[in-house]
């Protein structure tokens, strides 16, 4: 059971992200920090409230249509009690990409007040877009500069590099590579960061993963467990103990994988593609709307 509380993943090129950050954060007036919907608590660099200080943010709940609506408003009202302005957002379809917008010149009209007073007319808003590895931020920029500024693709660590992007006369964005933390002191972040993709699965083991994700899913989404995988979740064994692993997560996944047909020779149950289909299906949305932590 230590497979994820045991992580340590701070690559080299993620040190010197954190290091670039500090150094161009004088360039910027707003820092965008992007996080996942579902996960809006782990999913946050915890070390971000310390390197951006006092300039302006702005939270993006990216990925909201996959998230449960219900709870995404409750942590747009948490951020908004602690004098944070957050927007949920899904880039991917673009969804309330004017919302952002509207919340950007709302925390930026005094500080444009002062540059037109100064007579710097026409003086850009210059952003920094920061977030942990595959929250969306690539998309985001797309979808902001209306075509393929950014390179895509649906795994963590692919932006490595700054990139200053301009969005029209009166935006500038800087484009920073994904930035996790030294180490992952609280297991449930790092459980909760691998079952969005966050973090690289092949330093974990999936079957393990997928149980645990399944136990979560079991309490509080198990109707859409039942639809979508068209099995019982009726006498479920529980487990005893830590040490006694994830015996109710097991017990899911195998009639998950009998129910797919996922059977190799001799008829066992293939657990480890049963696992790979849960994440898989669970990253993408479909198994419906869900939030795995509230505020």
């Amino acid at each position: 059971m230590s497979e994820v509380s045991s992580i340590q993943w701070f690559p080299g090129h993620m040190a010197k992200t954190r290091r670039i950050m500090q150094s161009n954060l004088k360039l910027v007036d707003v820092v965008i920090e992007l996080t996942d919907a579902r996960v809006p608590y782990s999913s946050r660099n915890p070390e971000m409230d310390r390197l951006v200080g006092s300039k302006p943010r702005l939270v993006l709940l990216n990925k909201s249509d996959s998230a449960d609506e219900t709870i995404t408003s409750q942590w747009i009202d948490y951020y908004k009690r602690n004098g944070i302005t957050a927007v949920a957002t899904d880039c991917r379809t673009g969804k309330n990409l004017n919302k952002f917008r509207n919340a950007l010149k709302e925390i930026m009209a005094e500080q444009v007040d002062i540059w037109e007073a100064k007579g710097m007319h026409g003086r850009p808003i210059r952003m920094m877009i920061v977030g942990i590895p595959n929250v969306g931020k690539s998309s985001f920029i797309n979808r902001l500069a209306g075509s393929k500024r950014a390179k895509v693709e649906d795994r963590p660590g692919v932006t490595r590099g700054k990139q200053w992007v301009r969005l029209d006369d009166n935006t500038e964005l800087l484009d920073m590579p994904g930035v996790l933390w030294p180490k992952f002191e609280d297991k449930q972040v790092g459980e909760r960061l691998a079952f969005t993709g966050a973090v690289k699965d092949d330093i974990l083991d999936t079957e393990y993963l997928a149980c645990r994700l399944l136990e979560l899913l079991c309490d509080d989404y198990g109707k859409n467990l039942t639809e979508r995988y068209g099995i019982s979740l009726d006498d479920l064994p529980e487990n005893e103990d830590e040490l006694s692993g994830c015996v109710k997560g097991f017990e899911i996944l195998e009639r998950i994988g009998k129910k797919r047909g996922f059977l190799v020779s001799g008829g066992e149950i293939n657990t480890e593609r049963a696992a790979a289909t849960v994440l898989d299906e669970f990253r993408g949305g479909k198994l419906g709307r869900i939030s795995l932590e509230r505020p």
